[in-house]
Parts: structure tokens; C-alpha cells; sequence
């Protein structure tokens, strides 16, 4: 098959200004947001593994107790009836504990991966998921780098569970309940900005007590939860070669290329065959 030059070349400056319109489109800023990410402080230095968060968690979110309690050597993770679990181990300062629940990524995983839009970064800094849009993919569970989100396999109608930092009652005024109830105020809520500044704090004025670093100030782009502790993250059985990029940052070149190429596809296809019916109908004339 010929292609007329003249015709092909027409239709490759068509793509091309949809291209260009389609990256200006893209490049268009959001609209910036005036309220400020809320997050919550863990200092694992204060806590004394009473498990009162979790059975706040529970009540407040009308799910079953706690299950076992913090032992070292006994790693206990969250599930679809535990929103959020405190561990114990045996650290090079002795024995330590470290509470578990979703990490509330600045640009979540899960929200990129999600198709539907049902798992949801909310403006307010907590990540949550909507039932009425979900479509069961379970993608989140794959692409969360912090293995959060959990499915009710067993149930009639299942549900994704996962820490919502209290959403609701964020939105009511209050402060998430793991954080409202802790007798050893190892848990502080407040906007993101401020916890890293109460914690850059609390390592200053006690050096010899912190290590010196914030998990989830980078960890994965940066997230809403964020731990101090006496030893090294990896002693309380953090992942600590987690890229301070998030990870939908990563693959923001290729999701982008994804959809352009979708849409204008068909467009580029038409062009070419308006090119060739041209030169089919001249060909046609000339003979």
C-alpha cells in the first residue's frame, strides 16, 4: 500500500498537535487544596505495648479484639478484622514495641493503582477506601509497598479493610481514636509539617535518646504516619530500603503515555486511511 508523502506528512502534523494539546492538558496545575495533610506521630520510645490503641481501633470501628499480644520474636500482622497491630522485639537497647496500620502515603500506591478511584486520598492526608466503587481487582493489595490493605476472602459480600486514620471522625472534629486514647501518648495527631517539626525536635533535645531519623518523612515518597525510635528502624522490623521516590512517581512517564496512546490512536489511524483513500482515488484519476 502507497502513501501519498504529502497526505502522510498532513496527518502526521495533526498527530502531532493533538500530541502537544494532550501534553498541555496533562501539564495543567491542580488546583491546590488550603488544608494541610493531618498525620499521626508514633514515638516508639513512650510506648509500652498496652494494645490500647488497637482495641480503640476495634471499638470504634466495630471489629473483633485484638488478637494475642506483643511478644518478641512473634511478629503479628494487620488483617481484615485488625485494622492495626503493636509488636514486640528484642532491640540492641532491649526490648522495644512498634505499632503497625496503613501509612497514609503522600502519593499512594494504591490510589495509582486503583482503577476505580474506590481506594482515595483524601485532601485532609488520609487514605480511604469506597465500597460503592470498587470493583474487586485487588490491585491495591499488590501495589501497596507496605502491605496494608486486606481483603475479607471469606465473606458474602467482602470488604477492603485498612486503617482509615479515623476519617470520619477527622471530619467531625476529632482526633482518630488509636491517638485520642493512648495512655502513654506514644501517638500525636496533627498536620504532617507540625509532627516533623515536634520530631526533628525531640531528636535534638534528646540525642542520646533517638536515632536520627524520621520513618516517613521519604520513605516512599512520604507518609502520613511517621515513628521515632531508639534503635535503628530495621531492629523494629521496618523495611528500610524502601526509595524515598513514591512509587506511582515512578511510573508516572508510562501511565501518562498509556492514555494519550488510547486516545489518540483512533484518530491517527482515520488520518492514515483518509492519506491512503487520497492517494487510492488520484491513482484511480491518473489511470
Amino acid at each position: 500500500m502507497h502513501v501519498n508523502r504529502r497526505n502522510f506528512f498532513k496527518v502526521l502534523s495533526v498527530t502531532g498537535a493533538a500530541l502537544a494539546l494532550g501534553n498541555e492538558m496533562k501539564a495543567a496545575p491542580k488546583p491546590k487544596s488550603s488544608i494541610e495533610f493531618s498525620g499521626i506521630l508514633y514515638d516508639s520510645t513512650r510506648c509500652v505495648g498496652c494494645q490500647t490503641c488497637e482495641s480503640s481501633c476495634s471499638e470504634t470501628n466495630n471489629l473483633p479484639a485484638p488478637d494475642g499480644t506483643p511478644a518478641p520474636g512473634v511478629v503479628r500482622k494487620t488483617d481484615e478484622k485488625h485494622r492495626t497491630v503493636v509488636n514486640a522485639f528484642n532491640t540492641s537497647k532491649g526490648e522495644a514495641f512498634a505499632k503497625k496500620q496503613c501509612m497514609h502515603c503522600n502519593e499512594p500506591a494504591c490510589t495509582a493503582a486503583c482503577l476505580t478511584k474506590a481506594m482515595y486520598k483524601t485532601k485532609e492526608g488520609a487514605v480511604i477506601w469506597r465500597g460503592e466503587k470498587c470493583m474487586g481487582c485487588r490491585y491495591c493489595m499488590v501495589s501497596c509497598p507496605f502491605d496494608a490493605p486486606k481483603f475479607e476472602y471469606h465473606s458474602a459480600n467482602p470488604k477492603i479493610e485498612k486503617c482509615t486514620m479515623c476519617y470520619s471522625r477527622i471530619m467531625e472534629g476529632k482526633v482518630p481514636a488509636c491517638a485520642q486514647n493512648c495512655p502513654a501518648d506514644a501517638l500525636l495527631f496533627g498536620t504532617r509539617r507540625n509532627l516533623i517539626k515536634e520530631a526533628r525536635k525531640r531528636i535534638v533535645e534528646n540525642p542520646d535518646k533517638y536515632v536520627d531519623h524520621i520513618y516517613g518523612e521519604h520513605e516512599a515518597g512520604g507518609t502520613g504516619f511517621l515513628y521515632l525510635s531508639a534503635v535503628p528502624f530495621e531492629e523494629l522490623g521496618f523495611n528500610t530500603s524502601l526509595q524515598p521516590k513514591s512509587y506511582p512517581e515512578l511510573s508516572k512517564g508510562f501511565l501518562y503515555s498509556v492514555p494519550t496512546i488510547f486516545v489518540l490512536w483512533p484518530a491517527i489511524l482515520l488520518g492514515i486511511r483518509e492519506a491512503t483513500k487520497n492517494n487510492q482515488l488520484n491513482d484511480e484519476e491518473h489511470e
